[in-house]
């Protein structure tokens, strides 16, 4: 049985003719920098979230890194964030001389710790980024309650949970739009996925988007004339005609990864030593991927013993980032993180995409219980 972790290729031939065709145009039209399949997008992107600005960048990393320029903090000044997350994330902070801030994960959600957030605050502090990480929102109401009684900013990083939702206020709504500034990633393997780079920032402040424009143009609005210090940062014409063709077909490819969570729920109901990916009434889970947590049995074995059958799986994270390389200097030998460092030992991703069966589901929790029956 061929499974794949991630299957492009299935869902590319699923809308092949019309990707080949939207792909076919931009070339016909030598659209491939700006122009008018990226303003598409922008405009289609911001009717799906109900969002004001969409400014279309070259990567996530970039919309993070955009999102805090436009903020103009002071070097110095403290984000805080989660160290169980991708190295992106904390990545900006750093590079933009700012300094990261870590507050632990909840176990069950694998989210910003919303209870230890506040104990975190200090006078230097900016900014919240909180990851809705795999797919799920984070506790944005208690993130918006903190934030705004300390009159700090918030940077959603929805890098991994484009068209997830959360009741914010009574209303349900999508993250990325909640606070200042979204930020998104089209990479290959998200949700919504381009055939190389992409990324996005969102906002509903007209301020801000004009200077995150400024900022991912060289700091210029008019050619040849710079108002700032800027980057290159953008979506080409082909991807933007990819994302612009896929988009018509997010909610369907979220049903199917949420049928396909569904399955994977109850098919593992009576399996030993396992918790299953939690869910929240108040919002949903988009399942950019479905992790495990493997308990009472050495996680890197049972990785091992799938990949001999044949079976894909992924550990995202195995190590914390704040015991890597130059991030280590951003905490101190009092701080800990418990829940973060039993993930980096527990966590297990299994294949989650669009293209999966329910024979291969059956097939990978058959195996899994073996492995962790032995």
């Amino acid at each position: 049985m061929n499974i794949k972790m991630v299957d492009l290729k299935g869902q590319y031939k699923s809308i092949k003719e019309e990707l080949d065709l939207a792909m076919a145009k931009v070339i016909a039209d030598t659209a491939f920098i700006k122009g008018k399949y990226v303003q598409e997008f922008k405009e289609n992107l911001e009717d799906y979230l109900g969002v004001k600005h969409i400014i279309p960048c070259g990567n996530g990393t970039d919309a993070l890194q955009l999102a805090l320029m436009a903020m103009d903090y002071e070097r110095g000044s403290e984000v805080i964030t989660t160290p169980f997350t991708f190295v992106a994330t904390v990545e900006v902070i750093c590079l933009l001389g700012l300094k990261p801030k870590f507050v632990d994960v909840d176990p069950e959600t694998f989210n910003i710790d919303v209870t230890k957030l506040e104990a975190a605050i200090s006078e230097k502090t900016k900014c919240i980024l909180p990851v809705h990480l795999f797919g799920q929102a984070c506790d944005m109401t208690s993130v918006m309650r903190i934030a705004d009684k300390h009159s700090i900013d918030v940077i959603e990083d929805t890098a991994q949970a484009i068209s997830a939702k959360y009741n914010y206020r009574g209303k349900d709504v999508f993250c990325g739009t909640i606070g200042n500034i979204g930020t998104l990633s089209f990479f290959p393997s998200k949700n919504l996925g381009c055939y190389g780079d992409g990324g996005a920032v969102m906002t509903n402040d007209d301020a801000l988007a004009h200077k995150i424009n400024l900022y991912a143009n060289h700091g210029s609005l008019k050619k040849y004339y710079y108002e700032t210090i800027g980057i290159n940062s953008r979506l080409d014409g082909l991807q933007a005609a990819i994302l612009n063709t896929k988009l018509k077909y997010l909610d369907e490819y979220v049903d199917s990864r949420n049928h396909a969570a569904q399955v994977y729920d109850s098919l593992l109901e009576q399996a030993p030593d396992v918790i299953r990916p939690a869910r929240r009434t108040d919002r949903s889970h988009v399942f950019h991927q479905y992790t495990l947590r493997i308990q009472n049995k050495d996680r890197d074995e049972v990785q091992a013993a799938l990949k001999a059958q044949g079976i894909p799986t992924a550990v995202y994270y195995p190590e914390p980032l704040y015991k890597q390389g130059i991030y280590q200097e951003y905490v101190t030998e009092e701080e800990v993180f418990p829940v973060t460092d039993q993930l980096c030992q527990q966590v297990l991703s299994l294949p989650m995409h669009t293209e999966l069966t329910q024979e291969m589901q059956e097939f990978i929790v058959e195996k899994l219980i073996s492995a962790l029956r032995n």
